[in-house]
């Protein structure tokens, strides 16, 4: 009798030893919520071997149409520990690191040196200043970077796509990177974006973000799909 394993469906199909390849990366996920709690899951189900998890909210009410360690049991708790608590229920040999705290512009460069070795770091935050320093510092140091833009306001999964910064469009939140970055030299930056144009919220208060529990989860996983085909198709 066969004995099965964590990974037996996912090495039928990826490259050969991609799983042992995994078990040695790290991933440095910054921000859990409606696009990184699903990113970071799926990492840990396909078997990377460390997760460091940046994330300095706790749950609320209003995270459960769509964040994956969002549940009427895990209000007010930090969502480091619920995630870390979680991934270890699904694979008790990952390592999980956490920071409980807002990523701060300016401070960047010390976190992912505390971190280090970073294979590559999943930017799902919403904090401006934050995520332009995330993106610029990571390429700095030579830590390969995928950032999610905007999936607020928007219906539609199948309009998420992975693409170039340089490539994108109809997304405000991605202009605004992107003018951003290039004060910082900085042209080139792997994404996922939306060419959905943004709807306009009915019936909340002006400036409120509206969310689809079926788009930022899927942003999340393009995310983790895109850091596992990197690191397995690259060797790296």
């Amino acid at each position: 009798m066969l004995i099965e394993s964590h990974h037996d469906r996912t090495r039928a199909l990826l490259p050969n030893n991609a799983i042992e390849v995994l078990s040695e990366k790290s991933v440095l996920v910054a921000g859990l919520g409606g696009v990184g709690s699903w990113a970071a899951e799926a990492l840990a189900r396909a078997g990377v071997g460390r997760l460091i998890l940046i994330d300095g909210d706790v749950i609320s009410p209003s995270n459960l149409n769509r964040q994956l360690f969002a549940l009427e049991s895990t209000m007010g708790q930090s969502k480091c520990q619920v995630a870390r608590c979680r991934l270890l229920d699904i694979n008790s040999h990952l390592i999980v690191e956490t920071m409980e705290e807002h990523l701060v512009a300016g401070e960047i460069d010390d976190v992912l040196q505390h971190f280090a070795p970073i294979d590559y770091i999943i930017d799902a935050i919403d904090t401006l200043g934050a995520k332009i320093d995330l993106i610029a510092t990571s390429l700095a140091q030579g830590i390969p970077l995928i950032a999610s833009m905007g999936t607020g306001n928007r219906l539609d999964p199948t309009r998420l796509k992975i693409a170039d910064l340089s490539e994108t469009h109809t997304d405000p939140l991605a202009r605004i990177v992107r003018r951003a970055l290039r004060k910082r030299h900085v042209e080139h930056v792997k994404v996922v974006f939306s060419d959905e144009p943004p709807a306009t919220p009915l019936g909340v208060e002006k400036g409120t973000i509206g969310s689809a529990p079926f788009v930022p989860p899927v942003a999340g996983f393009l995310l983790a799909f895109e850091v596992i085909r990197d690191l397995t198709c690259s060797g790296q």
